[in-house]
C-alpha cells in the first residue's frame, strides 16, 4: 500500500513539472521563435498576445502610481511613502519644534509632499514612451524575469529623464517656502566654508524620494498583476501572466 502511495505522488509530482515547463515553453516560444515578436506560432500563446499583455500590464502600473501619488495627499497621506526631512535636517528639525517653530516644520514638510504630488503627473508621458519603445530583448525579460522585472524596465528607461523632468517642477514649489530657502542656504555656506560636502538640497531629496516612490507603486501593481492577473478584469492580462503561473 505504501509502494503505491508513493508511486501515486511521484506520477503527480511529474504531471505538476510537466505542466511548467509546458506553460513556460509557450511563452517562451511565443517570444522567441524567428526571433521575433510579430509572428505568430502554433503556442496558445501567441507572440502577438504576449506583447500586448506586456504593454496592457506596463500601462496598467503606470498609469495607476501616476493616479495614486499625483493628488493631493498622493505622498503626504501614505505612510510608507510620505517624504520625510532629509537626514541632516532633521535633528534641526526636532530643535526648531522644542522652540515652537513646529509650524514651520511642518509647513515645510507639507511643501515637499506636496512638490512631489505636482510633479509626479509629468511621469505619464515619459513612462508611456518607454512601453511604446518597448524592444524584442526588453519583452523577453520582463516575461521571463522575476516579480518586479516590469519595475526594473521602467527603471531603466526612465529613472534619468524623470529626475530631470520632476526638478523644476519640485524646485518651483518648496521655494515658496521660507525654511526651505534657508536650509538650503546653510548648506550651500557648509560647502563653501569647508565645514562638511553637505548634503542634497531640499529639492534633489524630494526628487529622488518622488521618483522612488513612484516605481515603489508601479512595483506593487505589477506584483497584483503577477499574482492574480484573471483578477485585474483584463483578458489579455489573464492570458499572458496566467500562462506563467
Amino acid at each position: 500500500m505504501e509502494h503505491h502511495f508513493h508511486a501515486a505522488a511521484l506520477d503527480e509530482d511529474a504531471r505538476t513539472l510537466d505542466l511548467a515547463r509546458r506553460r513556460c515553453l509557450r511563452v517562451l516560444g511565443a517570444l522567441g521563435a524567428a526571433g521575433s515578436l510579430g509572428s505568430v506560432h502554433a503556442f496558445s500563446l501567441s507572440s502577438a498576445d504576449a506583447t500586448a499583455g506586456l504593454r496592457a500590464a506596463l500601462e496598467q502600473g503606470a498609469k495607476v502610481a501616476v493616479s495614486q501619488l499625483g493628488q493631493p495627499g498622493g505622498f503626504l497621506g501614505n505612510e510608507a511613502l510620505r517624504i520625510p526631512l532629509p537626514g541632516w535636517l532633521e535633528q534641526a528639525g526636532k530643535l526648531l519644534r522644542t522652540l515652537g517653530q513646529g509650524k514651520r516644520v511642518d509647513e515645510l514638510v507639507n511643501a515637499m509632499n506636496s512638490a512631489a504630488e505636482q510633479a509626479v503627473p509629468a511621469a505619464q508621458p515619459l513612462l508611456l514612451n518607454a512601453i511604446k519603445g518597448m524592444s524584442v530583448t526588453d519583452a523577453q525579460k520582463i516575461l521571463t524575469g522575476g516579480e518586479t522585472s516590469v519595475t526594473e524596465f521602467f527603471s531603466g528607461k526612465t529613472r534619468e529623464p524623470l529626475t530631470e523632468k520632476f526638478l523644476p517642477i519640485i524646485t518651483q514649489a518648496t521655494a515658496k517656502v521660507d525654511l526651505a530657502s534657508k536650509a538650503n542656504r546653510l548648506i550651500d555656506q557648509s560647502r563653501k566654508l569647508g565645514i562638511s560636502s553637505g548634503g542634497q538640497t531640499i529639492e534633489q531629496h524630494v526628487n529622488a524620494k518622488a521618483v522612488d516612490g513612484l516605481f515603489t507603486v508601479i512595483g506593487e501593481q505589477e506584483k497584483k498583476i503577477r499574482q492574480d492577473p484573471v483578477g485585474t478584469g483584463s483578458a489579455i492580462l489573464g492570458k499572458v501572466f496566467g500562462a506563467l503561473k
